[in-house]
């Protein structure tokens, strides 16, 4: 999509009205794209839940599909090389690989509500998809999917990915994308596990001691098993 350039300050409205009035529209954005899809939601709801004109995405966005992809990167921004390169550095131990991998998918839930509004809106995306479901595969998750296997080949002693290794690879994150989808359903069940950035952290942690059990499995399974010796008989 065209970059949408910036306007010029004429002076008119002072910058901090500027971005506040852009994060309005931002948020309202998030919460009706998410709730009703990215079909259903016109851009003067959006505008009138942001309690700001409808010309404001244009003057912001561009239009609204400009204002949907907004929404839908911008809560969680991140470099994709900066991302790779921290847990699959060949100097890291697995565990700190590993902390460095889960920290990525955990720093956003200490978002608080921010967090829980993005990840809804992801869902809505992956069950109506506009495409962007689809870039985010391609540009992002492939990438940090191979890496992954990278990182763990390594620590597994397989030198060429296989299948195994990418089940194993896929094993490592549902571990913390379990926690992510259940969000709801641990809050009502044990809220204390996730309520502070303290418990957050502390599952992290736990993460870590799953993943490396998981791999630690991988990686005694792969050993030749010796064949039972005969017997000679008489």
């Amino acid at each position: 999509m065209e970059k949408i350039p910036h306007p010029p300050d004429d002076g008119r409205k002072s910058r901090s009205d500027g971005v506040q009035s852009r994060e309005r529209l931002l948020l309202s954005a998030m919460r009706l794209f998410a709730e009703q899809g990215f079909a259903k939601t016109s851009t003067r709801e959006i505008a009138l839940a942001a309690g700001t004109n409808i010309a404001s995405i244009s003057y912001y966005f561009g239009d609204k599909a400009g204002l949907y992809r907004a929404a839908f990167t911008e809560p969680c921004p991140h470099s994709r090389d900066e991302d790779l390169a921290a847990f699959t550095d060949p100097a890291l131990t697995l565990r700190d690989a590993l902390r460095q991998f889960y920290g990525q998918f955990l720093g956003p839930l200490k978002q608080g509500d921010l967090a829980r509004l993005a990840m809804r809106l992801w869902y809505r995306e992956m069950l109506e998809p506009t495409g962007l479901w689809s870039d985010e595969i391609n540009n992002d998750i492939k990438p940090a999917h191979k890496g992954l296997m990278t990182l763990l080949g390594r620590h597994v002693g397989v030198a060429e990915a296989d299948d195994d290794l990418s089940r194993l690879a896929f094993a490592v994150v549902g571990l913390v994308l379990q926690l992510m989808v259940a969000r709801d359903v641990i809050e009502q069940i044990s809220p204390q596990l996730i309520d502070t950035g303290d418990a957050i952290d502390a599952w992290r942690e736990r993460l870590i001691d799953y993943a490396e059990a998981i791999v630690a499995a991988e990686k005694t399974r792969r050993i030749p098993k010796k064949s039972p010796s005969r017997k000679k008989t008489a």
